[in-house]
């Protein structure tokens, strides 16, 4: 299998990434915790990026793109640490008017068992709820919603409203439907998660060339490079398995969609995890403070990990496949 970019992802990778510097530098992200991790203007700069349009058809509005192009721009977002319901927007662009265009932001959870609490991110920003069960992909007004906000959230830039009731709203796509969106959203989510992989590990590097300790650079001792080695090893990995899972998405020939994309968020999952460790422990007794970044990555990716299924269920879905 070839994950060699084309000229044309080349082209796209860098586009977005000038983007997210320009505009989603890591001062403007801290920023947008006043707004609940959402700024409508920034929002709306993406979805004129096409961000939200990127797999709609030309014919819809769309920007025309595979899912294969669309984990390397989710890959960039990760790398940038950019807040939002993301992956869920996306995957109500061709659900809900107005997301595409980012005039709607939309959140995606699945239905909690029967007596068990809904917990819904960015419960202020989001304009629509989508709820997946096993019979379809049901919407729901936050308005609706007796949402209590947690104070105290994982990731000051992931709020987290929690529901006690979740009612059942309307029905708007079968359940086919939801299962392919159980298996998108599963695919993004790692591309996000590798890229924060990525971002920790870039932070991480860039620290251990300038902090010195005995008269030279701390990467220069040995157990610091094990540690970004590690790092590094665990981004390649990751990158083949979401790279894969992102073309089999295109072409279910290659493999099964559901078995790929499992693989994907195990990977990637921990990838980031990981490498958010390391990379507070890289920065060593700074690394534990506010001041300095290598929180963020570790923060956003626990606070992404349960999303679209957590890795022991994706483990499970793996097991059926032997």
């Amino acid at each position: 299998m070839d994950f060699e970019l084309s000229d044309d992802q080349v082209a796209l990778v860098d586009g977005m990434r000038s983007l997210l510097a320009g505009r989603f530098d890591i001062e403007a992200v801290r920023a947008l915790e006043s707004g609940g991790g959402v700024e409508r203007g920034r929002w709306s700069e993406l979805a004129e990026t096409g961000v939200f349009s990127l797999t709609l058809a030309e014919a819809a509005g769309g920007v025309g793109l595979g899912w294969a192009d669309a984990t390397l721009v989710f890959e960039e977002l990760g790398r940038a640490v950019v807040p939002g319901p993301l992956v869920a927007t996306l995957l109500a662009a061709d659900l809900i008017d107005g997301a595409a265009a980012g005039e709607v932001v939309a959140g995606m959870i699945e239905r909690p068992k029967a007596g068990e609490p809904a917990y819904v991110d960015y419960p202020d920003s989001i304009d629509t709820l989508l709820v997946l069960d096993s019979e379809g992909i049901w919407q729901i007004s936050p308005a609706s919603l007796a949402l209590d906000v947690l104070h105290k959230p994982l990731d000051f830039l992931t709020p987290v409203g929690r529901v006690a009731a979740l009612p059942q709203g309307e029905r708007i796509a079968d359940a086919a439907a939801a299962e392919l969106a159980r298996i998108r959203g599963a695919v993004l989510t790692s591309a996000i998660q590798l890229g924060l992989a990525e971002g920790a590990c870039e932070l991480a590097t860039a620290y251990a060339k300038e902090r010195q300790q005995f008269g030279k650079p701390i990467g220069q001792f040995q157990a610091i490079k094990h540690l970004c080695a590690d790092m590094v090893t665990r981004i390649e990995v990751a990158r083949a398995a979401v790279y894969m899972a992102g073309l089999c998405l295109d072409d279910d020939s290659i493999e099964v969609p559901a078995r790929a994309a499992s693989m994907a968020r195990i990977v990637a999952n921990n990838a980031a995890s990981e490498n958010g460790k390391d990379c507070v422990q890289i920065h060593g007794g700074m690394g534990y403070t506010w001041e300095v970044d290598a929180h963020l990555f570790l923060k956003r990716a626990w606070a992404l990990a349960f999303a679209f299924g957590s890795s022991d269920d994706h483990a499970e879905i793996m097991a059926t496949y032997v």
